[in-house]
């Protein structure tokens, strides 16, 4: 027998229930389950001198700290346990005005180890409330250039990086450094947030390539716009870090990322890969972060991680 009109809307109806609930729980889990389902990736990239012992890089990005995240500030301080050789920070620390105090404390154990650091737009700006669906158009007006109607509040960016500068940590803003770790001369590069426009190429330290001795060039931005990774790689990086993606945060089970909010590939959104520009190719590692924005608190199907990166030497 055909199905008769009056039937089709209680169908239509019940078929709605369903995905509405499937999205209530999708989102609920997202919220209450998998923002704060904390993991830590594991990497190993050949990239140091001959003859050199394994180095660890314990490798932070995209924390995203409110007062009162007592989970995620338990997690960060239990990271102190890899006892790595060195801590990269790749940005986007805050998403409160009053969150320095309590991001301090969360990393204090993890300060005493040598460590770098560049900014994300989330050191410079507090977050913004804004359709969430805005985040599938690519990246943002401000990262454009272009005035923004409503001017988001500034941060106290100076008061962040006094903090980590206060416990060792160099800042890489633009700015080149080199370091002696365990035989091994480390050679810094970074950037301000490309996400901004702010980033300028301050090249290497003075000597670098010189073989006086071992040496490797580690480069460090918080968004990896395929313009910055070009220069790195072209620059002879043996290592570039990079944040800023979450991964895509709201990702597809077996697809993965919608949207990377820059111009990289969603593939590389997240993950260990190579970058290849004029016949070099650099590893890239693109962390997933660890937290979310203020404004969009929620992951799915994809968890928030910490990577620690062991280098071992070159083949």
């Amino acid at each position: 027998m055909a199905e008769t009109s009056a039937h089709r809307p209680n169908g239509w109806l019940a078929a709605l229930a369903v995905t509405a609930g499937t999205a209530a729980a999708c989102t609920a889990y997202g919220a209450l389950v998998e923002r704060n389902w904390f993991e830590l990736r594991r990497e190993t990239v050949p990239c140091l001198p001959a003859g050199s012992g394994p180095f660890t890089v314990l490798h932070l990005s995209d924390i995203h700290l409110s007062p009162g995240q007592g989970k995620k500030t338990r997690w960060l301080q239990s990271l102190v346990e890899l006892s790595p050789d060195l801590v990269v920070n790749t940005g986007d620390n805050l998403s409160h005005v009053n969150a320095i105090p309590p991001l301090l404390e969360a990393l204090g154990p993890l300060m005493e180890f040598p460590g770098v650091f560049v900014p994300g737009s989330n050191d410079y700006f507090a977050p913004m409330l804004k359709n969430p669906l805005s985040y599938l158009t690519g990246p943002s007006k401000l990262a454009e250039g272009k005035i923004a109607k409503r001017q988001p509040k500034r941060l106290d960016t100076e008061g962040l990086h006094a903090g980590f500068g206060m416990a060792g940590w160099i800042n890489l803003t633009n700015r080149h450094q080199s370091m002696g770790l365990r035989g091994v001369r480390f050679e810094f590069t970074g950037v301000d947030d490309p996400h901004l426009n702010r980033e300028r190429f301050a090249g290497w330290p003075a000597g670098s390539g010189q073989n006086a001795s071992p040496h490797v060039r580690i480069a460090v931005a918080h968004a990896p716009y395929q313009r910055v990774l070009d220069r790195f790689t072209e620059d002879g990086a043996d290592l570039i870090l990079a944040g800023h993606t979450h991964g895509g945060q709201v990702c597809i089970p077996g697809y993965g990322a919608l949207v990377s909010n820059c111009d990289l590939p969603t593939w590389r959104a997240k993950g260990l890969n190579d970058w290849e520009h004029n016949g070099r190719t650099t590893p890239v590692n693109v962390s997933g972060g660890i937290g979310t924005s203020s404004t969009a608190p929620i992951r799915f199907a994809c968890r928030p991680e910490a990577v620690l990166l062991t280098l071992t030497a070159r083949a």
